[in-house]
């Protein structure tokens, strides 16, 4: 799976923002990626917008996931979106998962995520997400 600009692998941030600590879905989505071949970069535990979007830049990726399951998941994607903007890279793709209400998806659509994965959502739909709508072959 190749990157849509460059040719080269995609690259995905794969994160864990705000106080939550449960990072086992997170880690599952991201060695599903990699298995699809696309280069991921987990940030970790406890990370905080600005340092999701500055490992981003750092790495120049083609798409950050967010996963929250600490109920503050408005006001991290707004953010992450928010400082994407002020940095001239939303050209990066936002989409995340987590314990996030059906309600609150079409909202968060609105504020510029990709795509919400909720609870039961595979790895080959993710991945296939991924490939579909980042990826060139």
């Amino acid at each position: 799976m190749t990157s849509p600009s460059s040719g080269s692998p995609l690259r995905v941030i794969v994160a864990k923002p705000g106080l939550d600590g449960h990072d086992r879905g997170a880690k599952v989505v991201a060695r599903a990626l990699r298995d699809a071949g696309v280069e991921v970069i987990y940030t970790g535990l406890h990370q905080t917008p600005e340092q999701i979007v500055e490992a981003a830049i750092q790495e120049d990726a083609d798409a950050v996931g967010l996963s929250v399951l600490s109920g503050a998941h408005m006001t991290l994607f707004k953010r992450v979106i928010e400082l994407l903007g002020e940095r001239d890279a939303s050209d990066i793709v936002v989409f995340g998962g987590g314990i996030i209400p059906e309600a609150d998806i079409p909202l968060l659509q609105e504020l510029g995520v990709s795509r919400i994965f909720t609870p039961g959502a595979t790895t080959a739909e993710i991945t296939g997400w991924v490939h579909d709508n980042l990826g060139r072959d």
